[in-house]
């Protein structure tokens, strides 16, 4: 790791001194500046409890998720959010009674409305209870068995609760997530954050302040993990390596592959069809879809309709079909859209996908089977076109 590479590392709380000092302060007291030509802030967001009485003391972090020692019999998720969703599945299918409370109409307000809408199906099927418009939580109280009341804006009451956890997610004008911007100092160096405490980058990851750059979710921008670990490579790639392909070297926000680990699991990349609308016009995109519950289940004893189902949908856009989202909900949906964003990422046309041999039996073969064969563009957006039989194209060789 950090050693091998030969990384030293100082731990403590650390301070902007100026634009190229920082301060650092140990667990005994002990301080220690230290000054560097470039300077890159990664802190990183922690999860911050929205205001009401009681809110503080009786509820729980994700973080105190994975400290629980026994399990809740009872227990209140609030959020509508990746985590939330997660957490309220996975207490779900150890036994708990899951109370999920959304702001609004349902969770994952932000995915395709096919795949938010039939994650809240199947959530309502494996027995959580979705509190729905309820404005979020007023306030916790302790009953007399020490149990916890959660009223909730709306006026709804949850009774008898052994665990409330606060999972709301970094919805904007709330501050259930805050980046960790207010203990450096910034104004010691003049670094500019925004108004939600960001700090302000381009699409370099620079700064304000030329030695100094910041990426990952401090930046507020696709506040994934894998995301900060690509932007970090490009931006050393630019600032070290030497090379001038790396003069302009960057990270690219669009069309980055996600998954979410509810039950069941989802996989997405790129543009919902509510988005592809908004940005190309109803007329330039097609959508192909597929609703089916997967082999895996076909030994069970249960009726087709009560079988958990797997969604996909293809969202395509242009005279060429261009894929511009892929969206899956179902079992294996994180394991397939990895793959599926390699393509994407190449500009990948519907008629590419028809082009590749299906997997059978697999439910990832849907996706390169949709629609009526023979009815898209015969275009492609690989370097070498796979259409129509051709062979692959060649590697160059030294």
């Amino acid at each position: 790791g950090f050693e091998n590479a030969g990384v030293e590392g100082v731990f403590g709380e650390c301070v902007f001194v100026d634009e190229h000092t920082v301060k650092v302060t140990s667990g005994d007291g002990k301080e220690t500046n230290h000054t560097a030509e470039r300077i890159l802030i990664a802190t990183g967001g922690r999860p911050v409890f929205p205001p009401g009485e009681g809110i503080d003391e009786h509820c729980i972090s994700s973080d105190g998720f994975f400290e629980m020692e026994e399990l809740p019999d009872v227990a209140v998720v609030v959020g509508a959010g990746y985590i939330a969703v997660e957490l309220a599945g996975v207490l779900n299918s150890l036994g708990s009674e899951v109370h999920l409370v959304v702001r609004k109409g349902r969770a994952l307000r932000d995915f395709d409305p096919m795949i938010g809408e039939g994650l809240d199906a199947e959530m309502i099927r494996a027995g959580i209870q979705v509190h729905r418009h309820t404005g979020g939580v007023a306030k916790v109280i302790r009953d007399s068995e020490r149990r916890k009341i959660v009223t909730l804006h709306s006026g709804d009451v949850i009774y008898g609760a052994d665990v409330v956890l606060m999972a709301a997610g970094r919805e904007p004008n709330t501050t259930e997530w805050a980046p960790n911007t207010e203990d450096l100092h910034l104004e010691s160096c003049g670094v500019r954050i925004s108004p939600k405490k960001y700090v302000v980058v381009d699409e370099y990851q620079n700064t304000n302040v030329d030695n100094i750059f910041a990426l990952g979710d401090v930046c507020g921008e696709v506040e994934l993990t894998p995301m900060a670990i690509a932007a970090g490579r490009r931006l050393a790639d630019r600032l070290f390596s030497g090379r001038r392909e790396d003069e302009f070297a960057k990270v690219s926000y669009e069309y980055v592959p996600t998954v979410v680990f509810s039950h069941p699991t989802i996989g997405t990349c790129g543009l919902t069809e509510p988005k592809a609308i908004e940005k190309y016009g109803k007329d330039n995109v097609r959508v192909y879809t597929s609703k089916f519950a997967n082999l895996h289940y076909g030994i069970f004893d249960a009726t087709p309709e009560e079988k958990p189902k797997t969604l996909m949908k293809l969202v395509c856009a242009g005279l060429d079909e261009q894929v511009v989202g892929i969206h899956v909900l179902g079992m294996g949906a994180d394991e397939m859209m990895q793959g599926f964003g390699v393509a994407m990422k190449m500009g990948c046309t519907k008629a590419d996908l028809d082009s590749c041999c299906a997997i059978h039996p697999t439910a990832s073969e849907e996706l390169v089977t949709m629609g009526a064969w023979g009815t898209s563009p015969q275009s492609t957006g690989a370097r070498v076109s796979p259409l129509g039989g051709a062979p692959p194209g060649e590697p160059r060789l030294s």
